[in-house]
C-alpha cells in the first residue's frame, strides 16, 4: 500500500491545480497574512491542504482552528524546494538513519531534508506570525506527533482528526 500511496502522491503533485474559486474558499478560513502564507506553498501543497480541509468539512467538522490548521499544516515545507525524489528519500532516511537525519543542519544538499523534518515547528511559527490562533498553531506544530490512546483532551481530538484526514489525502 505504501508504494501505491507514493505513486498516487506523485501523480497528484504533477497534476495539481488551484483555481481562483479554490483560493476564495481558502480566504474564508484564514487571516490576510495567513492567506499569503498559504499562497507561498507550492500548488501541490495547496491542493493537498484544500483536500484535507474539504474532507473535514464534508465530514461535518467546522472548528475554525482545525480548518485553518488543515490549510497550513504543511506550510513549513515551503522553506525549501521539495521534489518528489527528495520526499521519497526523506521517507527512506527516516527509517534507516533517523539519528543522523535528526542532527542535519538546514544547509547545502541537506536543507530540504532538514526542512521536511522541521516543517511542523516552522509552519506553526509562521502561522502564529500570520495571525492564526494558538490552537491552530499547536495543531500544525503537532500534526506529525504520535498520540497515545485514549484521546481525551479537545486539542488532541482535533489533532487526531487532522492526522486522520491528512493521512487520507
Amino acid at each position: 500500500m505504501r508504494a501505491t500511496y507514493r505513486i498516487r502522491q506523485l501523480l497528484a503533485a504533477l497534476t495539481a491545480r488551484v483555481s481562483e474559486v479554490d483560493l476564495a474558499e481558502v480566504d474564508a478560513h484564514l487571516t490576510p497574512d495567513a492567506r499569503s502564507l498559504f499562497r507561498r506553498m507550492p500548488s501541490d501543497g495547496q491542493a493537498h491542504a484544500l483536500r484535507v480541509m474539504r474532507d473535514l468539512k464534508h465530514a461535518g467538522h467546522t472548528h475554525p482552528s482545525l480548518l485553518a490548521a488543515a490549510l497550513l499544516h504543511d506550510a513549513g515545507k515551503s522553506a525549501a524546494r521539495i521534489t518528489p525524489l527528495t520526499r521519497s528519500m526523506f521517507v527512506v532516511l527516516r527509517r534507516v538513519a533517523p539519528r543522523p537525519l535528526a542532527r542535519w543542519p538546514a544547509v547545502g544538499w541537506r536543507k530540504p531534508f532538514a526542512v521536511l523534518r522541521d516543517h511542523p515547528r516552522t509552519g506553526a511559527e509562521w502561522a502564529r506570525a500570520a495571525g492564526c490562533d494558538e490552537l491552530a498553531a499547536s495543531l500544525i506544530a503537532r500534526h506529525q506527533e504520535r498520540l497515545s490512546d485514549p484521546v481525551t483532551r479537545e486539542e488532541d481530538r482535533l489533532l487526531k482528526l487532522l492526522q486522520d484526514f491528512d493521512e487520507r489525502n
